[in-house]
């Protein structure tokens, strides 16, 4: 996982290369950010991804200007991002966030078979809400060709970590300014069903479960 574009210089003590710490933030994470370069200009485009084994999959449709583009073997950077609170300092220097967060580097595959596409489809829609997939129509054939879908392997990358209070100057401690951490979570809310869903369907225990 180790290289030179992931060693950490800045605060190098927040960072780790290890797996588990990469996989778990990646996993939590719902949302990263795929950076590129197309046609000469820097994009950075925000996707849904998931983890399996030691790859992150990527997904969209096959018309998709990202997707066409990183299949020709374009070197993409993936960032991740957990916000957990803000923490307050006494001094406005040294307010921040505490955070997780993970950069990966690599050279995107196509996934071309579609019985493997079905499983990249499948790990997006149990990463979404686990257990999902065996209670809806799996994709057609269709709908398989209209998809695209790239693996992104997890061999060069890094995570970093801020926890904890405000570090402050140490003649600042003296201030009377109130100094500590406001907690953030992202908090699913009761499920509202869909205007058209028939009478007599009611929520299933893989929904509420998110809920509970």
């Amino acid at each position: 996982m180790k290289s030179p574009r992931t060693k950490l210089r800045r605060l190098p003590k927040r960072g780790a290369h290890d797996r588990p710490t990469i996989d778990a933030i990646l996993d939590e994470a719902l949302v990263c950010h795929l950076g590129f370069v197309h046609d000469g200009r820097p994009a950075v485009i925000p996707t849904l991804h998931a983890r399996v084994g030691d790859e992150v999959f990527l997904h969209g449709s096959a018309a998709s200007r990202m997707l066409r583009t990183l299949a020709t073997g374009v070197e993409a950077c993936l960032t991740v991002t957990l916000v957990d609170g803000l923490v307050l300092a006494r001094s406005a220097f040294h307010h921040s966030v505490n955070y997780r967060s993970v950069v990966l580097y690599g050279t995107a595959r196509p996934v071309t078979e579609a019985a493997e596409k079905e499983r990249a489809l499948e790990a997006f829609t149990e990463k979404l809400v686990p257990g999902r997939w065996a209670e809806v129509r799996w994709p057609s054939r269709k709908e398989l060709k209209a998809t695209a879908a790239l693996a992104l392997p997890i061999v060069e990358g890094s995570a970093k970590v801020r926890t904890g209070p405000p570090l402050d100057d140490e003649e600042d401690y003296e201030l009377d300014a109130w100094a500590g951490v406001v907690p953030i979570r992202t908090e699913m809310l009761a499920p509202v069903p869909d205007p058209r869903l028939r009478a007599g369907i009611e929520t299933p225990g893989h929904v509420t479960a998110l809920v509970s």
